[in-house]
Formats: C-alpha cells, sequence, structure tokens
C-alpha cells in the first residue's frame, strides 16, 4: 500500500507539472473569467453487505454566490468493497448545467454520464492519505446538434484528512481532469480543483464539512476560461443495513 501512496503523490505531481506547463506560459492570451459561486453536497456510502454497497451523492450547484444556478448533479453508484481495503465504484450520473457568468452556455443542457472509480486510503501517523483515480463517459447535449456526443475524461484526485481537538478535522485535495479521446478539443487538461475545508464529526457515520474550493476550468475552445471561488457545504452521512447477530 505504501507503494502505491508513493505512485500516487509522484502521480499528483506529475500532474501538477503538466497543468503548470500547459497554462502557465499561455494564460495571458486567455479570457479568464472570475466568479463566486456556493455549492451544497450531501453523499453517503451505504453498506448493503461485507462487500457490496450503494453510493448516492446531489450537489447542488450556485453561481454568483448562491444567486442563480450553475449545475445541478445527481450521482449514483455501486461500491465494491476490496479485501485490500480499496474501493471500487461503477455509476450513472446526471448533470443539467445552466447558463451563468460571463461565458454563459447558450442553454440549458443535460449530461448523462457513466463513471468508474478506485479509491485507495492510508494512514501515515495521525493522518490519512486518500488517492481516487475516476473514469468518465460522458453524453453531452450541443447545441445545435440534434444527437448527444460522446466525451471521455480521466481524473486524478490527492486528499489529506488530518485529525484536530476531538470531532474536528481538516480535509484537503487537489483534483486535475484531463480530456481523451475523439473530439477533445484545445483543453485537453480542462480543470483543476483545491479543496480546504473544516470539518466536524458528529458519529462514525456522520460529518459536516465547510471550505473553500477554487475550480479552474478550461473552455472547449482553449481561449476562454472560468476562476471560481466557491464556498462548500458537504454533508456525509453513511448508512449500514448489514445484519447483526
Amino acid at each position: 500500500m505504501n507503494q502505491r501512496i508513493g505512485r500516487g503523490v509522484r502521480g499528483a505531481a506529475v500532474a501538477a507539472a503538466m497543468w503548470v506547463g500547459a497554462t502557465g506560459g499561455v494564460f495571458g492570451q486567455r479570457d479568464i473569467a472570475v466568479a463566486g459561486h456556493a455549492w451544497a453536497v450531501g453523499t453517503g456510502n451505504h453498506r448493503l453487505t461485507e462487500r457490496w454497497g450503494l453510493h448516492t451523492e446531489y450537489q447542488w450547484r450556485r453561481a454568483d454566490w448562491g444567486a442563480v444556478w450553475q449545475q445541478s448533479l445527481l450521482r449514483l453508484g455501486v461500491d465494491r468493497y476490496l479485501q485490500s481495503g480499496a474501493v471500487a465504484t461503477a455509476g450513472y450520473g446526471w448533470i443539467r448545467t445552466f447558463p451563468y457568468g460571463a461565458q454563459p452556455v447558450a442553454e440549458v443542457n443535460d449530461e448523462h454520464r457513466a463513471w468508474e472509480q478506485l479509491a485507495l486510503s492510508q494512514p501515515v501517523g495521525r493522518v490519512q492519505v486518500q488517492h481516487r483515480y475516476r473514469s468518465e463517459q460522458r453524453w453531452l447535449e450541443v447545441f445545435g446538434q440534434t444527437e448527444r456526443v460522446l466525451r471521455h475524461r480521466v481524473r486524478y484526485r490527492a486528499a489529506v484528512l488530518v485529525p484536530l481537538s476531538g470531532p474536528w478535522f481538516v480535509f484537503a485535495f487537489d483534483e486535475v481532469f484531463a480530456g481523451w479521446g475523439p473530439g477533445v478539443a484545445r483543453n485537453g487538461l480542462d480543470q483543476n480543483r483545491i479543496y480546504a475545508a473544516l470539518g466536524y464529526r458528529f458519529s462514525p457515520t456522520s460529518q459536516l464539512q465547510l471550505g473553500y474550493l477554487n475550480q479552474f476550468i478550461v473552455k472547449a475552445d482553449g481561449l476562454r476560461a472560468e476562476n471560481n471561488h466557491t464556498v462548500q457545504v458537504a454533508w456525509t452521512h453513511n448508512l449500514d443495513f448489514r445484519a447483526r447477530d
């Protein structure tokens, strides 16, 4: 497991270097829209048996500090708990995107998404180090076209959870998004998210986080980008339906 963490950390460093290299030299030529957003997130990983579970998630994403819609995101998945301690998940997502900000989409559009994920976790002293690898197949509505287009994307998130006094903790991550395959335009590295939050654990299965998320999005034309400063409230509640003796 320590070797996997080492590979994950090296992967994060490489991804970060690629992101800086791909963007740092040309941002001066891009139109970057800066905005403030507010997100509310609810998630749960519910154990059905020792090996199987259900993932539920909804994200209420608002632009202009909550005044208007940005996105509505619903995600469901089936969890498989592996003997190594890792968790593999496959599922479906429905995302509705609204016109917002200085670079709005042409109209409200829906996305249907299949996704697969592997999540790893390892304690390092008192700190919990997490790695999440995700692949997405995205069927997108495109303005002016009658048929949906398929786009592929991969994501890598490196995170740490640091316990504080009592039920308090700090959670932080960086996540890189990269498109691949036919149809990828000029934004192969299309998004990066950096997050830091203060959390409170009500019980082993329920917690609340309040944090800051920076969402940087490169648009498909490669000429425009968003730098979104986001306040996020995230609630996690996990249910356990396993039979008790």
